[in-house]
C-alpha cells in the first residue's frame, strides 16, 4: 500500500532509525526527543505500516533506504545518457513525473488498531472464547491461555489484544518467545520488542519495569512453554513493580506464578456442522487456492474437521492440500489408520490429532523434501535459501526448489530480509512443524551430522560478525543471534565440541558487547571461561569479564572475576598474570569505590598486595600493578587521615566518606597525635610519588590500559592535594594516551575511556577550559553505551553548559537527564549533583521559579553533601543570588573561606567557589574585600575564567570601567558567554544596553545590579 502520505517527516526520521536496530533512548538521543515521543511514534508506525513488530519496521527502513541509493544510482546512470538519447530519456521523463502533477490523495484516518503482528490470513470465528478471554483479562492482571500445540492460542490472544486494545490507553505489545532458547533471556527480549536497551547497573528485567512502571498497558508473551523458568520469576518481579500492567501469556503448561488466571483454548468448535467455526476456518484456507465448498461439500468438510478433532493447524494443513488431493482424496487418507486411538483423554487426543495431520503432510512428501524440512528444521530463526544449502548440505538449487514446495503446503512461512547491502526471501518453520521436524532428524539418525554443519554455519557468521563494522552491523548480528545462541546451548554440552563452543562462547561475548548487550557479554566471557580446555585461555576470557562488568557498574562481580582470573593464571603456570589479576582487583576496590555494594576491607585489600608482591617476581606488568594498588591504598589512606583531622571543621556531622574504606580506619578518638596536617600531606606527596612510579611501570611495559590506569590514580592524588592544573594535565595525558589505543571497543578499553572523559570533563570544568569541558562532555554524552542512561552520560555537560551560560543547550540537554532518571528509578547519585543544580541555576537566571524549584526537589532527592553545601551548590547559588543583585545572600552563601572548606569543594569548584566569594565580597561592600581579591588571586592563577571574574570584581572595586570591560573579552575567548553580557551590564553607561539585550538573547531574566563600588 501507499504509506507515503501517512508518515510524518518525524516519523520517517524515527523509522530510518529504526532501520539502524536502534533502541527507543538511541534514538531520542538522535533526535532530541523524548523517549515516550519515540514509542508514540513507532506504535504509530506500527499501525500505519502495518507492521508485526519493530524488526518489521527496520526491513522497511532498510528497504526504503537501498530503493533509495538504487535510485540515486539510476539517476547518476541517467544523467550519463547520451545526446541521442535526449528525446526517449525526455519522454520517460515525462512519463515519470506525470504522477506528481496530480493533487496527492488526502491521507487516511488513522485506523484505530494496536501495534501488533498483522497475519496474513483472516481470523475465523471463536466468538464465545474471544469474549471470555477479553473479561478475564479485564478482570485479572495475568492470564495465560494454555494449549496443546497447533489449537491456535497465538491467534486468539492476538484477536483479543486487538478487541481490547482501546482499554489500554498506554499502548499493547506483544513480544514472542518462539526463538528464546535460555530462559535468562526472556527479560532481554522482551526488552528488545519495546525498544528498551540495557542500563549499566541496572539489569534488562529492571529496565522493562521501569518503562512499564506507570502504564496502564497489555503485555501479550507468546510461546512461553520453552522457557517457563524464566517467565515466571520475571512476570513475577514485573507484575510486582508495575501495577497498572496486565499480562497475557500463551502456552502449552500453566506458568505456575501468583495470580495467575487460567483460559483453557478449546479447539475450533464443531457445533453446527457445515456451519460450525471449524468449518468456516477450513473454507477460509482453502479459498486462499481458489476452493469455495457448496453446502454439500460442507458437510463433507464437517467430517474432515471432527476427523481432526477441530484443532486449528491440522484444519490448515489438511486445507494446503485440496490442490493436489481434492476433498475425496482428503477424506480417503483420513480414513481408518489415522484415526484417534480408542481410550484416554481429550487433552490427548488432540495431541495425537495433530501429530496425526502431521505425519499424513510428512507422508505425502518427496523423500527429497522430507529431508529437507527435517534438517532446516535446527533453525530457530527465518533463514535464507543459502543459509538452508550449507547447513542441509544439499545443493543451492535443490533446495531453493524444494523450500517452495513445503511453504506452499504451509510447512514452512516466507519472509523477506531487507538491509541496506542486500536481503532476499528467508523462510521459516511455525513451532509446533519446527519440533516434528526435529523429532523427525533424531529419528533419522541426522542430528549429530546436521548439528555439526550448523555449528560451523554459526562460527562462520560468528566470526564474521565479531570482525565489524558495515551499516547494517546490527540488523546482521539480530538476524542470527538466537541460531548462535540455540548452537552454543547444544555445543557446550557436546565434550567432542568443546573447542568450537569455546570459539563461539568468545565471540557471541565480542558481538553482544558490541550491541550494548552488556549482560549477556559477560555471562559469554564466563561461558567461555569455562570452556577453555587452557586455563591461561580461561583467565584471558574471565579479564574480558572483569571489564565488562566494571562496564555494568558491577563492582562486587568485577572484584569475583579478577580473583577468578588470578586462579585461572595459577593454574597456568602464569604467576606474573596471577600476581596482576591480584593487584589489579585491590586498585579496582580504590579506583571503582562507587560501584561496589559490599565496600572491601583495607584488609582483604593489603593481602591482595602482598600475595601479588610475592607471585611478581621479575615480571614488569605484575610490578607496574602492584605499584599502582599501592598508590590506590596510600591515597585512600591519605583520605582517611584527612576526613580525621576535619573533624571541627564546617557541618563536621555531614563530612562525605570520601572513600568506601575510611569507615573502616581507627575514628580521630583512636588515632595518635602523630595524625596532623603535616602528616597527611607527607601521607599525599608520598602517595603522588608511589602513583608517578606506576605511571611509569605501566608505560615501560607498553600497555596504553595499564597506564591509564595508573594516570587515573595519579589525577586522584594530585587533585586532593590541590594541585588542580597537574591533575587536569594528568587527565588529559590519559586521553591522549587511550586516543591512541587501536581497537578503544573492547570492554577494557570502553571502562578506562568512559571514566578518562568524565575525569576530563571535570578537570577542565574546575580549571577553566569549558570549550574542552564540553568537547569530552560532549563525547561522553554520545557514547553508544551510555545511551540508556541519559543521567549519567549528560551530567558533566550540563555542568559544564550551565557555567557557559548556554541556555538553549541546558533546557534541551536537562529533558533528556531527567527523563532518563526517572526511568532509572530516580537514583539518589549524588555525583548527579553538578548537574542538577546547574539547570536548578539556569531556572533561577531565567526567572522561572516554578521550574527552580522543581529541579531544587530532584537535588534534594540525589542526597545532599558537603560537596553540595560548599561546592557546587554554593556555586550556583552564588551566581543566581548576584544575578538577582542580592550580593549580601550570596556572600552569606559562600561564608567559609577556602582553607576551610577546601578539602570539600577542591578540584572542580574551589577556583569558582574563591572567585564568586571575592566579587560578592566587593559587591557587598564587604570591608574586607580587598582582602578576599588577594586571597583570591592566589587560588585562582591559570585559571582564565575564575582570574576574570577576580579581575572583573577588582575593577569595579577600584572603579576602573576600562578593566571591567577587558574581563568580558576574556570571557568571551572562554566561551562563557553569560559572564561576558553580565560584564557588560556591570560596567554601566552604554555598554549596559548591550549587556541587557546579550543577557535577553540567552533567554534570561533581566539583571538586577546592586550599586557598585566607587
Amino acid at each position: 500500500m501507499d504509506t507515503a502520505a501517512e508518515v510524518s517527516a518525524r516519523e520517517a526520521e524515527v523509522l530510518s532509525l529504526l532501520g539502524e536496530h536502534l533502541s527507543n533512548a538511541e534514538i531520542s538521543t538522535r533526535l532530541f526527543i523524548s523517549v515516550r515521543t519515540v514509542e508514540s511514534h513507532v506504535s504509530s508506525l506500527l499501525r500505519k505500516l502495518q507492521a508485526t513488530d519493530r524488526r518489521a519496521l527496520a526491513q522497511r527502513a532498510a528497504g526504503i533506504a537501498r530503493a533509495a541509493a538504487e535510485a540515486e544510482s539510476a539517476a547518476a546512470t541517467a544523467a550519463t545518457a547520451t545526446a541521442t538519447a535526449t528525446a526517449t530519456s525526455t519522454a520517460t521523463a515525462t512519463a515519470t513525473a506525470a504522477p506528481t502533477t496530480s493533487a496527492p490523495a488526502p491521507a487516511p484516518a488513522p485506523v484505530p488498531t494496536p501495534a501488533l503482528p498483522q497475519p496474513l490470513t483472516p481470523f475465523v470465528g471463536r466468538t464465545r472464547e474471544c469474549a471470555e478471554l477479553a473479561d478475564l483479562i479485564r478482570a485479572h492482571r495475568q492470564v495465560v491461555a494454555v494449549g496443546p500445540g497447533g489449537v491456535g492460542k497465538t491467534r486468539l490472544a492476538l484477536a483479543v489484544a486487538e478487541r481490547v486494545a482501546e482499554e489500554f490507553t498506554d499502548g499493547v505489545w506483544f513480544v514472542d518467545l518462539v526463538q528464546v532458547t535460555e530462559p535468562g533471556l526472556v527479560g532481554a527480549t522482551v526488552a528488545g520488542a519495546l525498544g528498551v536497551g540495557e542500563q549499566p547497573g541496572r539489569a534488562l528485567p529492571e529496565s522493562v519495569a521501569a518503562t512499564l512502571d506507570d502504564r496502564r498497558a497489555l503485555l501479550v508473551l507468546d510461546n512461553c512453554e520453552q522457557v517457563r523458568d524464566g517467565v515466571a520469576p520475571f512476570l513475577e518481579r514485573l507484575l510486582g513493580a508495575c501495577p497498572r500492567l496486565t499480562v497475557l501469556a500463551t502456552s502449552r503448561a500453566r506458568l505456575m506464578v501468583p495470580f495467575e488466571r487460567v483460559y483453557q483454548v478449546p479447539p475450533f468448535s464443531l457445533a453446527g456442522g457445515g456451519e460450525s467455526d471449524a468449518v468456516a476456518l477450513f473454507a477460509s484456507r482453502a479459498a486462499a487456492v481458489g476452493w469455495v465448498p457448496d453446502p454439500a461439500q460442507r458437510e463433507r468438510v464437517a467430517e474432515v474437521c471432527g476427523r481432526l478433532d477441530g484443532m486449528a493447524l491440522a484444519i490448515e494443513l489438511a486445507a494446503a492440500r485440496l490442490p493436489t488431493l481434492g476433498l475425496d482424496g482428503i477424506t480417503a487418507a483420513l480414513a481408518d489408520p489415522l484415526r484417534m486411538l480408542a481410550g484416554g483423554s481429550r487433552a490427548d487426543d488432540r495431541h495425537r490429532s495433530v501429530r496425526a495431520a502431521l505425519d499424513w503432510s510428512h507422508a505425502l512428501l518427496e523423500p527429497s523434501d522430507q529431508m529437507l524440512l527435517r534438517r532446516v528444521s535446527l533453525f530457530v530463526a527465518p533463514f535464507a535459501v543459502t543459509s538452508a544449502a550449507e547447513v542441509t548440505g544439499a545443493e543451492i538449487g535443490v533446495v531453493a526448489d524444494g523450500l517452495a514446495r513445503l511453504a506452499e503446503q504451509s510447512l514452512l512461512t516466507v519472509g523477506v530480509t531487507v538491509t541496506v547491502s542486500g536481503g532476499g526471501t528467508t523462510y521459516r518453520a511455525p513451532e509446533t512443524i519446527r519440533r516434528y521436524g526435529m523429532e523427525r532428524l533424531t529419528a533419522a539418525d541426522e542430528l549429530a551430522e546436521v548439528r555439526l554443519r550448523h555449528l560451523r554455519w554459526c562460527l562462520a557468521r560468528a566470526a564474521e560478525l565479531a570482525k565489524g563494522g558495515g551499516p547494517d552491523w546490527r540488523a546482521r548480528f539480530d538476524a542470527v543471534a538466537d541460531d548462535l545462541r540455540a548452537a552454543l546451548a547444544w555445543a557446550a554440552e557436546d565434550a567432542e565440541q568443546r573447542a568450537d563452543a569455546y570459539r563461539l562462547a568468545q565471540d557471541l561475548a565480542i558481538t553482544t558487547f558490541t550491541r550494548q548487550l552488556i549482560g549477556e557479554s559477560q555471562r559469554r566471557y564466563e561461558q567461555a571461561a569455562g570452556l577453555a580446555d587452557d586455563p591461561a585461555q580461561a583467565a584471558a576470557m574471565l579479564r574480558q569479564a572483569a571489564a565488562v562488568a566494571g562496564c555494568r557498574m558491577r563492582g562486587d562481580d568485577l572484584h569475583r572475576l579478577r580473583l577468578e582470573a588470578a586462579d585461572a593464571a595459577r593454574r597456568s603456570g602464569d604467576d606474573g598474570g596471577a600476581a596482576r589479576d591480584l593487584a589489579t582487583a585491590a586498585s579496582d576496590a580504590y579506583r571503582f569505590a562507587s560501584k561496589f555494594v559490599r565496600a572491601l576491607p583495607p584488609e582483604e585489600a593489603a593481602s591482595l598486595i602482598a600475595e601479588a608482591q610475592q607471585l611478581a617476581g621479575g615480571d614488569p606488568a605484575a610490578a607496574a600493578a602492584v605499584a599502582l594498588a599501592e598508590a590506590g591504598r596510600m591515597l585512600t589512606e591519605s583520605f582517611a587521615v584527612e576526613q580525621r583531622q576535619q573533624q571541627s571543621g564546617p557541618d563536621s556531622d555531614s563530612h562525605p566518606d570520601s572513600s568506601p574504606y575510611s569507615s573502616s580506619y581507627p575514628s580521630s578518638s583512636q588515632s595518635s597525635d602523630s595524625s596532623s596536617r603535616s602528616d597527611a600531606s607527607a601521607m599525599i606527596a608520598a602517595t603522588i610519588a608511589c602513583a608517578e612510579k606506576a605511571v611509569d611501570l605501566a608505560r615501560r611495559t607498553g600497555d596504553p590500559l595499564a597506564e591509564s590506569a595508573a594516570l587515573d590514580t595519579l589525577a586522584g592524588a594530585q587533585s586532593w592535594a590541590g594541585e588542580a592544573f597537574a591533575a587536569t594535565a594528568t587527565a588529559l595525558r590519559r586521553l591522549a594516551l587511550l586516543e591512541s589505543v587501536p581497537h578503544t571497543d573492547t570492554p577494557a578499553a570502553t571502562l578506562e575511556l568512559i571514566e578518562a572523559l568524565g575525569e576530563a570533563t571535570e578537570a577542565t570544568v574546575g580549571t577553566g577550559d569549558l570549550a574542552a569541558a564540553k568537547r569530552w562532555a560532549r563525547q561522553l554524552a554520545d557514547h553508544p553505551l551510555l545511551a540508556e542512561v541519559g543521567h549519567r552520560a549528560t551530567a558533566g555537560l550540563l555542568a559544564a553548559d550551565a557555567l557557559a551560560g548556554d541556555v538553549a543547550e541546558v533546557l534541551a540537554v536537562s529533558d533528556r537527564f531527567l527523563e532518563a532518571w526517572q526511568r532509572s528509578g530516580s537514583p539518589a547519585k549524588s555525583i548527579l549533583g553538578p548537574a542538577a543544580a546547574g539547570v536548578a541555576m539556569v531556572h533561577g537566571l531565567r526567572g522561572d521559579q516554578e521550574a527552580r524549584h522543581a529541579w531544587d526537589a530532584v537535588l534534594r532527592q540525589l542526597g545532599s553533601s558537603p560537596w553540595e553545601t560548599y561546592g557546587y551548590g554554593a556555586v550556583f547559588d552564588a551566581l543566581v543570588l548576584l544575578h538577582r543583585g542580592q550580593a549580601r545572600e550570596a556572600l552569606e552563601r559562600v561564608t567559609p573561606g577556602p582553607d576551610e572548606v577546601w578539602r570539600w569543594v577542591t578540584w572542580t569548584w574551589l577556583h569558582w567557589y574563591v572567585a564568586l566569594r571575592a566579587e560578592a565580597a566587593v559587591l557587598a561592600g564587604s570591608p574586607d574585600a580587598r582582602d578576599r581579591l588577594v586571597e583570591a588571586r592566589a587560588a585562582v592563577a591559570g585559571n582564565p575564567i575564575a582570574d576574570a571574574l577576580v579581575e572583573r570584581a577588582e575593577a569595579l572595586l577600584d572603579g576602573d570601567r576600562e578593566r571591567v570591560l577587558a574581563t568580558a573579552r576574556v570571557f568571551d575567548a572562554a566561551g562563557c558567554r553569560y559572564q561576558a553580557a553580565r560584564t557588560l551590564v556591570l560596567a554601566g553607561g552604554p555598554d549596559a544596553v548591550r549587556g541587557e539585550a546579550s543577557i535577553a538573547e540567552l533567554g534570561l531574566a533581566p539583571m538586577a545590579t546592586a550599586a557598585t563600588p566607587a
